[in-house]
């Protein structure tokens, strides 16, 4: 990582969580069950979205399923796992919800455009934290942070970021990774150089487990990806190899939708609770450790 530090981080998500309450509109409540004593209005109605979680007694979640090691299902057993399955999980049980998550998978394109409909009650899924995000969308504090990084088929010849010019690069669409190359991402309170020369091409995948696979097929130079992502393709065997050092680390939070039926300022504010306890007594740490062999929870990596 070069050149690339944190300022006043916190004094932002407050200015997002100020912003996200006076989004919060009156659509009617949508269906599901009734809330609890002491969390309802005058009509029986839920009046917060935590007020209708805690009555339904389970989250709804949305993560990738082709998005290793952060998340992942298994079509043969019908199992879930990664570190963003437990993250979510642990958020779930610090709840205090006995039903299991329900997990929900949009594209990754319509979870970063907001607007959800009320589909899903929270993103559990690496997502980083930028300013046009935050313009539909609230977040938590950040539960980790990842370095984003490049790789390139076994063996190619380019072993140099400057080498990329004129050559074809995959990732995800609507990611940071995209914006990176743009030269449009905006993480607030960061500052990183743009390495990737401008003169590249750029294709767009669901998700960048898609990206990777063509590039082991040789139909893109580059994917573009977390490098943990891109480590575990290396560590499942795929014939690629990491490009150079890490470009730029990004802070990765739980997102709620803005424009939520039911006001979600008092759900961002209790799982960021949530998170500052897992920071506080280790719990991330260990899932870190768990699932990248390293801890990704804080910003000194870079």
């Amino acid at each position: 990582m070069r050149k690339l530090r944190l300022r006043s981080f916190a004094l932002l998500l407050t200015a997002f969580a100020l912003v996200g309450a006076a989004c919060a509109n009156d659509n009617p409540t949508a269906n599901g069950g009734s809330a609890s004593a002491g969390a309802t209005g005058s009509t029986g109605a839920a009046e917060t979205m935590l007020d209708r979680i805690m009555a339904n007694d389970q989250i709804r979640i949305s993560t990738d399923p082709a998005y290793p090691p952060q998340s992942s299902y298994d079509e043969a057993s019908g199992t879930w796992e990664g570190f963003d399955i437990d993250v979510a999980e642990e958020i779930s049980k610090r709840l205090g919800l006995s039903q299991p998550v329900d997990w929900q998978t949009p594209s990754w394109d319509v979870l970063t455009a907001g607007k959800w409909n009320d589909r899903w009650d929270a993103s559990v899924g690496s997502m980083t934290i930028t300013k046009e995000r935050a313009q539909v969308l609230d977040f938590t504090d950040p539960y980790y942070y990842t370095p984003a990084g490049l790789a390139v088929q076994q063996g190619s010849d380019i072993t140099s970021l400057d080498q990329l010019a004129g050559k074809t690069i995959g990732v995800g669409i609507a990611t940071t990774y995209e914006l990176y190359l743009e030269r449009t991402l905006n993480i607030p309170g960061y500052d990183f150089e743009y390495l990737v020369p401008a003169d590249v091409t750029i294709k767009t995948y669901d998700t960048d487990s898609s990206a990777i696979q063509d590039l082991v097929l040789g139909r893109v130079d580059a994917a573009f990806s977390a490098v943990p992502t891109l480590q575990g393709a290396i560590d499942n065997d795929k014939p690629i190899q990491l490009l150079a050092d890490p470009v730029f680390y990004e802070p990765l939070a739980v997102a709620v939708d803005k424009d939520a039926p039911l006001d979600p300022t008092s759900l961002v504010a209790k799982i960021s609770e949530i998170i500052d306890q897992m920071h506080q007594d280790g719990t991330l740490t260990a899932l870190s450790m768990k699932w990248y062999g390293e801890d990704l929870t804080t910003t000194t990596q870079g």
